[in-house]
């Protein structure tokens, strides 16, 4: 990793303020990008979209709640919240 000399690159007032903080100190400066929502970069976030409208077509055709929970390994509980909240 290439280390920049702050003096070079920020304007002095700037660098002046950030002194006030972190005189001396070494910063990593990330650089400005919109973070990803959870499992956005996996592909977690669809993969459990897809499977809980899975879980809702099954629950329209008339599969028991205890039918669902032991097919995808989930509690009943959990079953519930994926049908009954308001997403869809």
């Amino acid at each position: 990793m290439n280390y920049l000399n702050a003096s070079h690159v920020l304007p002095d007032e700037l660098l002046r303020e950030v002194q006030k903080y972190a005189a001396g100190e070494n910063l990593y400066i990330p650089k400005k990008e919109e973070k990803k929502k959870w499992g956005e970069g996996s592909g977690a976030r669809e993969y459990y979209r897809q499977r809980n409208e899975e879980i809702r077509e099954a629950y329209d055709r008339k599969v028991s709640i205890d039918e669902l929970a032991e097919q995808y390994g989930l509690s009943i509980e959990s079953i519930k919240k994926i049908l009954y909240r308001k997403e869809r």
